[in-house]
């Protein structure tokens, strides 16, 4: 198996896109030699704990209204082209993800972190559920089959969350400075939302170098 390390934050809409055309390309090719791991980067480490108000929000964050709907506009036909009906209308808050790093990487313990991903995804873009909510993460960790009262009680504490700070600030300090950021066998990189061909080609060259076949 190869490593594919996957840096990411659940509430990057490229993020989700990301994901499901790599996805795509591993459905076609079920004998991929990746070994999955996601890896913790927040698009806003400055976040207020409750998060903001979205509108106020993408204003802030794109310098104004306008600006805001026309990046907003080409996220769309991009998720759109993936096969995704992401409600942007439905998302009121744009949360602290840090409390949903914590679910991901405590979710990789138990082997069900790509599950726990995809939940987070679905429930922040297509439900518009508040994911910096411990009640909505314990409900995704339920989901996912983890404990939820386990994680509902470690969500209530600190456990791990300065060691999900370290490893989001060695990212950036390794020249990560925007996601999803992937990492085939520690070695190549590969940036960016990516067609599925990409991923095809990617894996038929691993696999040939393996020895394999695909």
């Amino acid at each position: 198996m190869i490593k594919l390390d996957i840096l990411s934050d659940p509430i990057c809409p490229w993020c989700y896109i990301g994901k499901t055309l790599l996805f795509h390309a591993l459905e076609q090719r079920p004998d991929h030699p990746f070994e999955i791991e996601w890896h913790p980067f927040q698009l806003n480490p400055d976040m207020p704990k409750g998060g903001m108000d979205r509108r106020d929000y993408l204003e802030l964050k794109f310098g104004g209204k306008e600006k805001a709907v026309e990046v907003y506009a080409r996220i769309a036909e991009a998720a759109e082209a993936a096969g995704l009906e992401i409600d942007f209308g439905a998302i009121q808050r744009t949360p602290n993800t840090l409390d949903a790093h914590r679910l991901t990487h405590w979710a990789g313990l138990e082997g069900r972190q790509t599950e726990v991903v995809q939940s987070l995804f679905d429930a922040y873009f297509l439900q518009g559920r508040d994911i910096g909510d411990r009640d909505v993460l314990a409900d995704i960790a339920d989901s996912a089959g983890l404990d939820a009262a386990v994680i509902r009680r470690l969500l209530e504490g600190d456990a791990d969350a300065e060691d999900i700070r370290a490893r989001d600030a060695n990212a950036r300090e390794s020249g990560v400075t925007g996601v999803p950021t992937f990492i085939i066998g520690n070695q190549h990189v590969v940036p960016g939302a990516q067609q599925p061909d990409l991923w095809i080609r990617l894996v038929d060259e691993v696999n040939g170098q393996l020895g394999g076949t695909a």
